[in-house]
């Protein structure tokens, strides 16, 4: 995969989405093609997690405390609170089948928003849009109502 198509495939994921072709470039020109095998544990539910990853091809199956939450297949991600914060990770993700991944670390992802402050304003943004969904869609309206007073 070249880094173009880096760029086309980081554009679709919704942390990014308001990200310019420009902030995407630097963001494809940090992160790191590894091609793996089945059964290879990318995340470690517990343990503090300092890298993000996006499927380019394979699945993988997310996992907490044993039981399966989800598959992953290509154009997903996960990983992203890592980027924003250090704190233990919430599942385990392994491959279920050889996969390609492309991997940004927390430390390169630091150095990008030194040197362009505006991905992380683009990326918070679109969290807070993502918080507001979940809050209209399984937060009572009177409880939103009294949350709103309270602030």
């Amino acid at each position: 995969m070249k880094k173009r198509e880096y760029v086309e495939l980081l554009s679709g994921v919704w942390l990014f989405s308001r990200c310019t072709k420009k902030e995407l470039q630097a963001l494809a020109s940090l992160a790191t093609q590894i091609d793996v095998p089945a059964g290879k544990v990318l995340a470690t539910q517990g343990q503090t997690g300092s890298e993000f990853f996006v499927i380019v091809s394979g699945k993988a199956e997310a996992t907490r405390s044993g039981i399966p939450i989800g598959v992953l297949g290509a154009g997903t991600f996960f990983g992203e609170m890592s980027l924003l914060e250090h704190l233990p990770r919430v599942a385990s993700v392994t491959t279920t089948e050889p996969s390609t991944v492309l991997v940004l670390t927390a430390r390169e992802f630091d150095t990008l928003v030194a040197s362009m402050p505006s991905v992380d304003r683009k990326m918070l943004t679109v969290m807070a849009d993502r918080i507001r969904d979940l809050e209209v869609r399984y937060v009572p309206a009177d409880a939103r109502l009294i949350s709103k007073d309270i602030a």
